[in-house]
C-alpha cells in the first residue's frame, strides 16, 4: 500500500487524507487563545451574575471545568483546515494517534464528550448556584481526569518501551512541550482540585459528626 508523506511517527502511518495546514502556527495559536478568552469570559460572566460574590479561586475552577473540547470528525481531521483541526494537527506531531483514528483514543474522547464534558458544565453550574453537589462532582471529575492522563500516558509508552514504536516526533518542543508539557495541567489542576474537594468534604462529616455527639 502506498504511503502518503506526511511529518507524524510513526512514518508508515496511514494518513493518505492527510493535507499540511495553510494557517503558520503563531496565527493558529493567537486565534485559539482568543477563543478560549471569550469561553472563559462568557462562562464566568453568567456564573458572577448567578453568583456575584464568588471568590477568585472558585472563578478560576469554574474556567478550567469550563475549558472542555469536543473532539469529532476524527476520520477526516488530517484533511480539514478548520481553526482546531489545524491545531490538533500540529500537536498530533506529538501524538500521531489522534489522527490514525486510534481505538484508545477514540474510546477515551468519546467518554469525555459524553461523560466528562457535560459533567464539567454541571460542576460549573453547581459552583454557580452554590449547590452541596460541587465537590462530590468534582471528585467524580478530577479521578476522571487522572485516570485519562494515566491511561493515555501509560499506552503511549508502553508501545514505546516494548513495541518500538513511538507516535511522537523525536524533537524537544513535540515530546518534552507538546506532549509532557502540554499535559501536565490535567494531571496538577485536577490534583488540586481534588485534594480541596477532598478535604471540604472531610471537613464537613467532622462538623456533621461533631454537631450529632
Amino acid at each position: 500500500m502506498e504511503i502518503t508523506w506526511h511529518p507524524y511517527y510513526p512514518v508508515d502511518a496511514g494518513l493518505p487524507h492527510y493535507v499540511a495546514n495553510e494557517a503558520p502556527l503563531l496565527k493558529l495559536l493567537v486565534a485559539f487563545a482568543a477563543t478560549i478568552a471569550i469561553v472563559v469570559v462568557a462562562v464566568l460572566t453568567v456564573a458572577r451574575r448567578i453568583h456575584p460574590k464568588m471568590v477568585t479561586s472558585d472563578q478560576l475552577v469554574v474556567s478550567w471545568f469550563a475549558l472542555w473540547y469536543f473532539v469529532w470528525n476524527h476520520r477526516r481531521l488530517a484533511g480539514m483546515q478548520t481553526l482546531f483541526a489545524q491545531l490538533w494537527k500540529e500537536y498530533a506531531l506529538s501524538d500521531s494517534r489522534y489522527l490514525t483514528s486510534d481505538p484508545f483514543m477514540l474510546c477515551v474522547e468519546s467518554f469525555t464528550v459524553v461523560v466528562l464534558g457535560p459533567l464539567c458544565w454541571a460542576i460549573v453550574v453547581a459552583i454557580a448556584r452554590r449547590s452541596h453537589v460541587r465537590h462530590p462532582l468534582q471528585v467524580i471529575m478530577c479521578v476522571g481526569h487522572l485516570y485519562s492522563v494515566v491511561l493515555y500516558y501509560s499506552t503511549s509508552l508502553t508501545e514505546l518501551y516494548f513495541n518500538g514504536v513511538s507516535h511522537s516526533r523525536p524533537e524537544f518542543l513535540y515530546f518534552w512541550v507538546y506532549y509532557v508539557g502540554f499535559n501536565a495541567p490535567w494531571v496538577v489542576v485536577p490534583a488540586v482540585i481534588l485534594f480541596q474537594s477532598v478535604v471540604r468534604i472531610k471537613n464537613g462529616l467532622q462538623d456533621r459528626h461533631v454537631k450529632a455527639a
